[in-house]
């Protein structure tokens, strides 16, 4: 009885403390958005865009590479200017009526004929006959320093010695061996004549040219008498040139010492 009036008589305490059971709200279907895959749509869109921005750039500037879009445009190449304008070179105009002419016939002149010129004979210079021991010296007053009255075509553009050769008697003595060294201005010098070679200064007389021009100098130059087998018959004549015209043949005369 206790329990009817129990189940009769509700705890007003009951329904509060009791947990209210879930409920489940079923989701009406819809789209639903991906964040990632916006992302990527959007950069596609971009990239898409640029490659045709720049297809089109690319295109612009192939057409006309002077646009302003070209960052490297080609250089202009300056204007030429024809400063010259060659003309017609004339064409020779023979008269209508042009007949070539002969030429004149020449009639043949008896020339004379050259005649045989008689070459000159020289008679070869002899050999000088010397006794053993024979030997030369200056003569009195040798060198001699004078104007080149031998060869006036040079004038002063010469300078040399010349002489004879005497034995005791004073008598000529061709074919003695005169030979000439030493230097000049720098230049090497180095003759080699025979007595009775230069017939102006006497029967065996010889001449050795030695510049084309008067020099000083002093002991450059030496001359000497030898045999034909070049052995000494003089001492060693050491010469002294001036640079003055009146002085550019030096002339020196041997006489054959007394034994």
């Amino acid at each position: 009885m206790a329990d009817a009036f129990d189940d009769q008589v509700e705890d007003p305490f009951e329904d509060f403390f009791e947990e209210p059971e879930p409920e489940f709200i079923q989701a009406k279907p819809g789209l639903m958005l991906n964040p990632v895959g916006c992302f990527f749509n959007v950069l596609s869109g971009v990239l898409v865009t640029a490659t045709l921005v720049v297809g089109l750039v690319f295109a612009i500037i192939f057409v006309n590479p002077q646009a302003s879009l070209n960052p490297l445009p080609p250089t202009t190449m300056p204007v030429l200017f024809l400063t010259y304008t060659p003309s017609p070179t004339p064409k020779p105009v023979l008269p209508p009526t042009w007949t070539p002419t002969s030429p004149p016939t020449l009639k043949p002149i008896d020339a004379p004929q050259p005649s045989d010129t008689p070459l000159p004979e020289t008679s070869p210079i002899p050999t000088a006959d010397l006794e053993s021991g024979t030997t030369f010296r200056l003569q009195e007053g040798s060198p001699r320093y004078e104007v080149n009255t031998f060869h006036p075509e040079a004038g002063c553009n010469w300078l040399g010695v010349g002489g004879e050769i005497l034995d005791s008697d004073g008598e000529p003595v061709p074919g003695v061996l005169i030979e000439a060294k030493g230097s000049l201005g720098g230049i090497e010098i180095s003759r080699l004549t025979l007595s009775g070679s230069a017939p102006d200064y006497g029967e065996a007389g010889y001449e050795l040219p030695l510049n084309s021009s008067p020099v000083e100098s002093n002991g450059d130059v030496w001359i000497q008498l030898l045999d034909h087998a070049n052995l000494p018959l003089s001492e060693k004549i050491y010469l002294r040139t001036y640079d003055s015209c009146d002085s550019n043949l030096i002339r020196i005369i041997f006489v054959q010492a007394a034994n």
